[in-house]
């Protein structure tokens, strides 16, 4: 009987591969909670033979680093923004574009939907299975030394923006000087005055600390550029149809727990960034709306990427 219970564990334990997973935010952030989860959904539905490792807080490098590792098939999965991908996947632009999302709501009906699905397949000839959407709320600029609350504010800052060219060409358009770095070197770059302020959501302001040393938050809420599950199609191709469709499954069905966490993450981040004394401001939203045209004429050039934005622009 024993031989017989350890003839049958050994091709379980032989054939039991764990996938690598990148992310530069730490333990406790949403998007690192969820592909966690996916991992354990995914190590309990294949009964041990597949589980996921997720490298936090930067561990495997940047954003850039991350995603040159998933498409040599180095790292098996990555979760990056969109903008992340822009330069590589050119329908990854559309969801990034400034003011496409009229609401949360409005954002995950579309990604959730024909338009989102399109956007992820449009990338596997880049090398990348697009497996699911996550939530990166609404961005807003924030400063050290002074306020943003109209557009005409914004004119000669030096903004931190992601390593994209489409984020380049947004903050131009408010006039901003756009200085393009990693992930990890923008709390060090306000603290010395490489840069006057950077962009990001409430909960990466509140964990990288930043809102330590730029104490100015203005709520431009300017893009609801959502982050990207993908997965390596050099990976991917050695797994067996079966073993693909559990992966997908598991991916979806990690998108409401990462949204609860999320929305929950959203309100606590606020919360602590308003009580160490933050200043939130509103801001003449409008100005930088109709700042925005040359942005699209820019990048939505092609039939496919004006057909993208008409349809996520028309989705209820």
């Amino acid at each position: 009987m024993a031989a017989l219970l350890a003839a049958v564990a050994l091709p379980t334990a032989v054939h039991a591969v764990e996938f690598r997973s990148a992310d530069i935010h730490p333990d406790d952030y949403p998007t690192v909670q969820a592909v966690r989860h996916l991992g354990d959904l995914l190590k309990q539905r294949s009964n041990g033979k597949m589980s996921v490792k997720v490298f936090a807080q930067g561990s495997l490098g940047s954003e850039k680093d991350a995603i040159e590792q998933t498409k040599i098939g180095a790292l098996s999965m990555v979760r990056v923004n969109s903008a992340a991908m822009n330069n590589i996947c050119e329908a990854t632009i559309v969801p990034t574009m400034p003011f496409l999302f009229r609401s949360t709501e409005h954002m995950r009906h579309v990604l959730d939907g024909p338009v989102g699905d399109d956007i992820l397949k449009s990338c596997e000839k880049n090398g990348f299975i697009g497996l699911a959407w996550y939530d990166s709320g609404s961005r807003s600029m924030y400063t050290t030394k002074r306020p943003i609350k109209s557009l005409a504010d914004a004119k000669g800052m030096k903004i931190r923006v992601q390593q994209s060219d489409l984020w380049v060409s947004l903050l131009e358009a408010m006039h901003a000087n756009a200085t393009p770095m990693p992930w990890g070197e923008v709390y060090t770059a306000l603290k010395t005055g490489l840069v006057d302020g950077a962009e990001n959501n409430w909960p990466s302001y509140e964990s990288s600390r930043q809102f330590e040393v730029a104490k100015y938050y203005s709520l431009t809420e300017h893009s609801m550029a959502p982050e990207m599950l993908l997965f390596s199609k050099v990976a991917w191709d050695r797994l067996s149809k079966e073993d693909q469709a559990m992966v997908r499954q598991a991916a979806k069905d990690s998108v409401p727990y990462m949204r609860k966490l999320w929305d929950e993450r959203e309100q606590k981040s606020r919360k602590l960034v308003e009580a160490s004394g933050v200043q939130i401001i509103q801001v003449d939203k409008a100005s930088f709306q109709a700042a925005m045209k040359p942005v699209y004429d820019r990048f939505i050039t092609s039939a496919q990427m004006k057909d993208l934005v008409r349809r996520a622009q028309e989705t209820k």
